[in-house]
């Protein structure tokens, strides 16, 4: 693993400012490599095509460029490596991307990414990026309704507040393995009855969520939001479970942190109203990526993706029909 902490590291410590992104990305990933992105870039075959379609223009229409990352973690899952990191893209949003107007300001873009590194190259990635959060921050969210107090609070996500997510050397691998089976018992209780899954929480639990749905303090202040989700979906299940339809990609633990990825993740029929949409009593799929920050035995912050605007797709809804 710590030579995929070292060819990680050389790519994300390039982007920290403005420079040459392509010839980074060029450096960092195969030239075959499986790129996922979320809506509407979804699959790109290799490095060459990643830069083309995705890296140039969000330097062209973001100026002053760079990456600002908080949590950064590398680990094994079902014997492959894996580096995963969150935080965000920030530029000078002066061009239009992806059918948004530009906004002449400062302006940021929340990102989760996760790498399977093989000989030094990344080989498979899942690049999530919080467009609804952008989106509303720049006052052109296209959905009748605002997140608002059946939803959280959406803007700026902070990073941990122990500061201490960026993993670069080697770490306690007892502690990962802890961070990893609290996360994994812990999915395994969501959808109960009985709420299995608070005994893994503090009660003053941080969970930040998509700007689509927002972010939440207090476990009960979650549940509000939480519960009444799972409700629209009938036969509600993730990525830990064995339905034949979604998985994680990875999930592993380092230090207090653990991440998990799938694509998709999380799948149920939509039978209550979603977003204004529905009911359809059709199969819905969503991504889902998180990461997860524990104290002792209890998780007290969680960084959560949905590609809320490929779940909207499903219900007949583009959020972004300029395309890319």
């Amino acid at each position: 693993m710590s030579s995929a902490k070292t060819t990680y590291f050389a790519y994300s410590d390039a982007l920290q400012h403005p420079g040459d992104f392509d010839a980074a990305a060029q450096r960092f990933f195969a030239a075959d490599a499986n790129i996922n992105i979320v809506h509407p870039f979804n699959e790109i075959a290799g490095a060459d095509a990643y830069c083309e379609h995705f890296l140039e223009p969000l330097q062209a229409a973001f100026e002053g460029l760079h990456r600002r990352q908080y949590v950064a973690m590398t680990g094994e899952f079902e014997g492959a490596t894996w580096v995963s990191a969150t935080g965000y893209y920030v530029g000078h949003f002066a061009r239009d991307w992806i059918g948004i107007r530009a906004t002449d300001k400062l302006t940021y873009l929340r990102f989760g990414e996760f790498f399977r590194v093989e000989d030094g190259k990344a080989v498979e990635s899942y690049i999530f990026l919080d467009i609804p959060e952008l989106m509303i921050s720049c006052g052109q969210w296209p959905l009748s309704y605002v997140p608002g107090d059946e939803y959280g609070h959406t803007g700026l996500i902070q990073g941990p507040a122990s500061q201490d997510g960026i993993m670069r050397g080697k770490m306690d691998a007892d502690a990962g393995q802890k961070s990893y089976q609290i996360v994994t018992d812990m999915l395994s209780g969501l959808a109960t009855e009985n709420e299995a899954w608070r005994p893994y929480w503090h009660e003053n639990m941080m969970w930040y969520g998509p700007g689509a749905w927002g972010s939440f303090i207090g476990i009960d202040h979650f549940r509000s939001f939480q519960v009444p989700f799972e409700s629209q979906f009938e036969g509600w299940s993730g990525g830990t479970a064995n339905n034949g339809m979604t998985r994680h990609f990875t999930r592993y633990g380092e230090g207090d942190y653990t991440c998990s990825g799938g694509w998709p993740s999380l799948t149920g029929v939509n039978v209550k109203p979603f977003m204004g949409f529905g009911p359809t009593n059709e199969r819905v799929f969503f991504r889902v990526c998180d990461w997860w920050r524990r104290e002792g035995d209890l998780l007290v912050e969680n960084w959560v993706f949905v590609d809320v605007p490929h779940a909207l797709l499903q219900f007949g809804f583009d959020v972004l029909p300029a395309g890319k």
